[in-house]
């Protein structure tokens, strides 16, 4: 069985995300979409948030599971008896820093984690979760960018935390 694991924030999942997804679940048998819990970030939404999200966006692909982790994606791989690890690229700028990470990764594995790189469709290229979270902050419109739940979220969120 192949089995992969799409690894980001995805703070908040975005039609680029969901793209990437939906090719990598056609490509292996189990794709693993796991949200890092990164400390030194703060987010908009909460882990268990981001993962209910996501449940919610892929419930319509069978072999798409969606997990969080903490820490290395090495240790969660080899927990987890992964060894490709699913990325996207919109531009040179994402090659530059995923090629390190996926160099990285393969060294700190002993080639236990290979990186398979899936471009992003041209549609999607200029979307980035931190580019949505910065229109939506601006009352802009992120229709475009992300399913209509998850606009309707980012928006509860953002009015949460003006008013706080």
């Amino acid at each position: 069985m192949k089995k992969a694991v799409y690894p980001g924030s995805f703070d908040p999942v975005t039609y680029g995300h969901l793209d990437i997804i939906r090719r990598a679940s056609e490509i292996f048998d189990v794709l693993i979409v796991s949200v890092l819990n990164n400390k030194e970030k703060t987010p908009l939404f909460s882990v268990e948030e981001r993962v209910k999200i996501l449940k919610e966006a892929t419930k319509d692909l069978p072999n798409v599971q969606v997990d969080s982790f903490s820490g290395l994606l090495i240790n969660y791989a080899a927990q987890n008896d992964i060894h490709v690890a699913v990325r996207g690229l919109r531009a040179i700028t994402d090659f530059e820093y995923e090629l390190q990470m996926a160099q990285i990764n393969s060294k700190l594995s002993n080639g236990e984690l290979d990186t398979v790189f899936l471009t992003t469709s041209l549609e999607y290229a200029y979307l980035s979760s931190s580019s949505v979270k910065e229109i939506a902050n601006f009352d802009g419109d992120i229709s475009q960018c992300v399913p209509d739940f998850v606009e309707a979220l980012v928006r509860e969120k953002i009015n949460l935390k003006r008013q706080a």
